[in-house]
């Protein structure tokens, strides 16, 4: 009986690598691309608007940008966001207040510790948060980014089920998935980035390649400031993917999580 038991615990085991290793292979990128690469910026800053969208546009390339409601930049320069959006760059739901586990981040106000927020709550401020972009952009279609890739309210009551409900997508933490059976959409892995030099982005896009799966970056501060990433490493990761490009796929969040949700197997 337990011989029995083994070879049906492997079986299954060899069957689900089997199952992930023909879904990586059927898999197909648009136009013959090897990975995806999206470039998401969170906060709503104004580094956003007055260095990244400048250097994006310079190298033709489209970004995904994650601006929480009480966002002061969004209040003062709601016409510049909204004019993102006309130029094909995406604005994407980063809640209301950025609510964020109190118990891990020592900064975070008590009013707007995740541990307080009833799931009444946090999809109340989530909706919120969504008609006021619609305001801005007009769009009715959204991803989100989960803050401080914080996704329980109360200390253990998953809210994922919710953002299934509002959102496309969302992109949380984590690393580069190893086949593209593992990727859920709604829980995207990325790469909080903190002072990297453009070598290690680039190492990050090369290792999707190598995976034929896709690289997240999430970026804060731009050219200065908290979890920064500069302008040097920022061009020179850019004019790497522009001299490959014939192998990634740069675009937003929400174009590439559409076309894995219309594609993936799993799905």
């Amino acid at each position: 009986m337990r011989n029995i038991t083994c070879l049906l615990i492997f079986s299954l085991v060899i069957t689900g690598i089997s199952y992930s290793q023909e879904i990586n292979k059927n898999f197909k990128w648009p136009k013959n691309k090897k990975a995806a690469v999206c470039l998401t910026f969170d906060d709503g800053q104004d580094s956003h608007l007055d260095k990244a969208i400048p250097l994006l546009d310079s190298f033709n390339t489209k970004g995904t940008f994650y601006c929480p409601g009480n966002s002061s930049s969004l209040q003062e320069r709601t016409s510049e966001w909204r004019n993102i959006v006309k130029s094909g760059h995406e604005l994407g739901n980063h809640s209301l207040f950025h609510p964020c586990d109190g118990k891990i981040h020592d900064w975070v106000k008590p009013e707007y510790d995740l541990n307080s927020y009833t799931l009444e709550r946090i999809k109340s401020e989530l909706y919120t948060a969504n008609s006021l972009l619609k305001a801005v952009d007009g769009n009715t279609n959204r991803t989100y980014a989960y803050t401080c890739s914080n996704y329980e309210v109360q200390g253990d009551t998953s809210y994922v089920f919710i953002v299934r409900e509002l959102f496309t997508a969302a992109r949380s933490d984590g690393p580069i998935p190893k086949n593209m059976a593992e990727v859920d959409v709604y829980y995207m892995p990325s790469w909080d980035v903190d002072n990297e030099d453009g070598k290690e982005l680039i190492a990050y896009v090369k290792e999707a390649r190598k995976n034929g799966t896709i690289a997240t970056f999430m970026f804060h501060s731009v050219g200065g400031g908290y979890l920064n990433v500069s302008m040097e490493a920022l061009t020179e990761l850019l004019t790497f993917l522009k001299e490959n490009e014939q192998d990634y796929w740069v675009d937003t969040f929400q174009n590439v999580t559409e076309y894995i949700s219309l594609n993936n197997l799993q799905e």
